[in-house]
């Protein structure tokens, strides 16, 4: 029985983990990653999903806190607390979803400031598992991408850059609205607000409003200098922009090394390989080698001319007498 009662409290936690309804963070804890909530959130998603206690079958009429400290006993949560409990300067209050927490001594429910996290490992879903299997292939994909065909090399490239351009050109425009916004309203409102975060969801990354700001309202002063130090730095990249003749050697450039990577093939590589290396033929030796002797053999000088002239004119004498 205390086996059963054990999976059917698993079971709950798999389906109130996996509920879109509970709101919930990711946080290190003790350097894990770990999926935690909040103590007032899980007592108001009970209420609102009551017909969840139907799965705990003999305990369905426990306590929503009852069942918290079954859970806490089983080792499905552990209690967590924040690492940072002071409010940081230029800050109101403390942060609602911290990033780091800490194990906390006592294993008892709580509502207030209190955050929980799951201690089992989450079952991954389908696409997770096909993913992975897919993984190696991509990464072997990509290494062959030099023998891929001209026309793929291009779509590649194009997709790769379009890509790339589409999130500079956010980030940059995310900051401009930032700047302008804090500058002119001295608020700070960022779009996209998690789209740099390390410790972020996939939901979570894509979220589009920020949230309410927290902290103080920044000082005329300091907004002014921002103002003065932004305009002195556009003015600047203004004056030392290039041309347009260095642009066209710059993009020549860079397009020349774009159709080297692009045109490259395994049968240029090795005629181009070929062409380096010097030929070798065996008519082709002989004949020089036989050019050579003939050569050397006209150009050896005869024994007499290599007598002593005074021997010489000596013997022309005696043949004369």
């Amino acid at each position: 029985k205390q086996a059963a009662k054990q999976d059917v409290y698993q079971l709950f936690a798999e389906k109130v983990r996996d509920h879109k309804d509970l709101e919930s963070r990711w946080a290190v804890l003790q350097e894990t990653r770990v999926e935690y909530f909040r103590g007032k959130d899980f007592v108001s998603f009970m209420k609102n999903h009551p017909e969840l206690k139907e799965i705990l079958e003999s305990d369905r009429d426990l306590e929503t806190e009852d069942i918290a400290n079954n859970l806490l006993q089983k080792n499905l949560l552990v209690r967590c607390d924040r690492v940072v409990k002071t409010v940081r300067p230029g800050k109101k209050k403390l942060s609602t979803w911290p990033a780091h927490l800490e194990i906390f001594p006592e294993r008892v429910f709580s509502e207030n400031d209190a955050f929980f996290a799951w201690t089992f490992v989450k079952r991954r879903p389908l696409w997770q598992t096909l993913l992975s299997f897919f993984w190696p292939i991509l990464t072997l994909a990509i290494c062959l991408f030099p023998v891929y065909p001209h026309r793929c090399k291009l779509l590649i490239l194009y997709s790769c850059a379009g890509l790339l351009l589409l999130i500079l050109s956010l980030l940059l425009l995310r900051a401009a609205i930032f700047g302008a916004a804090w500058i002119v309203l001295g608020k700070r409102i960022w779009f996209f607000p998690n789209i740099l975060a390390e410790e972020a969801t996939l939901r979570e990354l894509f979220r589009f409003l920020p949230k309410k700001d927290e902290e103080e309202r920044p000082k005329w002063t300091a907004r002014l200098f921002y103002a003065i130090v932004a305009v002195l730095v556009i003015l600047l990249l203004r004056h030392h922009a290039p041309d347009e003749a260095a642009r066209a050697r710059y993009q020549k450039r860079m397009s020349n090394i774009i159709d080297d990577v692009l045109e490259w093939s395994p049968s240029l590589a090795l005629s181009g390989m070929m062409e380096k290396q010097p030929v070798v033929n065996a008519t082709e030796d002989n004949n020089k080698f036989s050019n050579e002797s003939k050569v050397n053999s006209e150009t050896v000088t005869p024994p007499d001319e290599t007598e002593n002239p005074d021997e010489t004119d000596q013997h022309q004498t005696n043949n004369t007498i």
